[in-house]
């Protein structure tokens, strides 16, 4: 298990620990969506991973990074579906026991896809950090490894390994836009942008409805907000300190979008890019959207961070509901 401060060196390592196990994901640009937002926009299709998200690069780094004697042992961890499906994926890899505490009432269609891994499921708490502190508990007394969804650096450089890939194809992004939940991406995404491309700003996005991240942030201290996101890759009611701390040091913004700007995000993904995000990952294309004016022209790196909507999510999308 690695201890030190995430790098891009660490992130280097990563993308060859990958390597056996995932292929590179493709980045398109949409021609109607260009022009529709003016802009020249690079798409990072992170919703066809085998997990359906980002997060799967991270288990297996971290898994992969583990002894064999720590891996028997079991692991823990608490989510609300991604990054539950990314330690299952691994954990399955290698024979490793898996537990994943939810928060109540969860995507069922996460916790299908987590069983199918092999994967035990409790439901405890109302909200992710309420989960959380009943894993940190259970696996106490079970002697499992115990996995952050976000404080941990083999996670970050393992996520990181998806800007290698952007900054590979297009090192010349004035902007990226990367959503934001626990944080990871967008730490990963500061640590690969300083390194192979210190022109691109990174703006990281959250729902205003789970502010937590975004808050801590701009007051420069951990705090905890409410949750009330349907986006369930945001929905974090409070700041993790490793990628907070990153982003404090690098991230050049941080800003807020609507779940109803999500929602209309989402139709626009599968309109103009054919592309099915769940809300979560069309939170980068929101924020775009948003400040259409101030990027127009721009060369511009959107990251679709996810494909797993739920029944509910689907029948809004296709409905042409709004998110409320």
């Amino acid at each position: 298990m690695q201890t030190t401060s995430p790098d891009i060196t660490g992130i280097l390592d990563a993308a060859r620990l990958i390597a056996p196990h995932l292929p590179p994901t493709p980045m398109w640009s949409y021609p109607v969506l260009d022009a529709r937002l003016g802009a020249e926009v690079h798409v990072k299709h992170e919703n066809i991973q085998p997990t359906g998200a980002f997060k799967v690069r991270g288990g297996i780094t971290l898994l992969t990074r583990m002894s064999e004697a720590e891996r028997g042992r079991g692991v823990l961890t608490y989510s609300t579906g991604n990054h539950a499906q990314s330690i299952a994926y691994a954990a399955r890899i290698f024979g490793a026991p898996c537990t994943v505490v939810m928060p109540e009432n969860p995507n069922p269609a996460k916790v299908a896809a987590v069983e199918a891994l092999g994967a035990a499921v409790e439901l405890k708490g109302a909200t992710v950090v309420e989960a959380g502190e009943y894993a940190a508990a259970l696996a106490a007394d079970r002697r499992n490894r115990l996995v952050s969804p976000a404080d941990e650096p083999d996670l970050i450089e393992g996520v990181g390994t998806l800007y290698l890939e952007m900054f590979a194809r297009r090192p010349d992004l004035d902007v990226l836009f990367v959503p934001v939940g626990a944080g990871t991406s967008a730490a990963a995404a500061c640590l690969a942008a300083r390194a192979l491309a210190p022109r691109c700003r990174v703006i990281a996005v959250q729902s205003a409805r789970a502010p937590a991240a975004h808050d801590s942030w701009r007051a420069g201290e951990p705090v905890r907000r409410p949750v009330g996101t349907l986006a369930e890759g945001l929905a974090t009611g409070s700041a993790f300190a490793v990628p907070r701390a990153i982003m404090r040091e690098l991230l050049d913004d941080f800003m807020l979008v609507s779940d109803e700007e999500i929602a209309a995000a989402q139709r626009l993904l599968l309109t103009d890019a054919h592309t099915l995000a769940e809300l979560a990952g069309a939170a980068a294309l929101a924020a775009l959207t948003k400040r259409r004016e101030e990027f127009a022209g721009a060369r511009i790196g959107v990251v679709c961070s996810g494909g797993n909507a739920g029944p509910a999510e689907l029948q809004r999308l296709l409905g042409g509901g709004n998110a409320a």
